[in-house]
């Protein structure tokens, strides 16, 4: 029962990180955001159930940023180390409601899918 759980759970971050940039750019439109508060935003909307790894999340700031879709900046010193934010481009927000469309439909066409009628068990 264990390796059905992981074999699951690999599925799910598989299908997830697919998606890893359509992600951050959500995080990102409720405000900018440096690394670690990304994480933990991500962590805390699914209730601990999807944690992004760090390398993933910085190759994701990496990509955003090299397309135009985020723009990083340094915060002030006085809470702490030094921290590179992200905000959000406009065509970032382009990118992400384009992004949302389409997994809309891609959901509803497996849905479709996934309900088929029939004895083909």
């Amino acid at each position: 029962m264990q390796e059905d759980s992981q074999a699951s759970a690999a599925f799910t971050a598989d299908l997830l990180r697919g998606h890893t940039d359509t992600i951050v750019l959500g995080v990102l439109r409720g405000g900018d955001g440096y690394g670690y508060e990304i994480h933990k935003a991500i962590r805390d909307a699914t209730g601990g159930e999807y944690e992004i790894k760090e390398a993933t999340l910085y190759a994701s700031f990496r990509r955003l940023t090299k397309d135009g879709l985020t723009e990083p900046y340094w915060g002030d010193e006085t809470q702490g180390g030094r921290r590179k934010y992200y905000r959000i481009t406009d065509a970032g927000r382009a990118v992400y409601r384009r992004n949302v469309e389409d997994w809309l439909k891609t959901q509803a066409i497996i849905n479709t899918l996934l309900n088929l009628k029939g004895d083909r068990s």
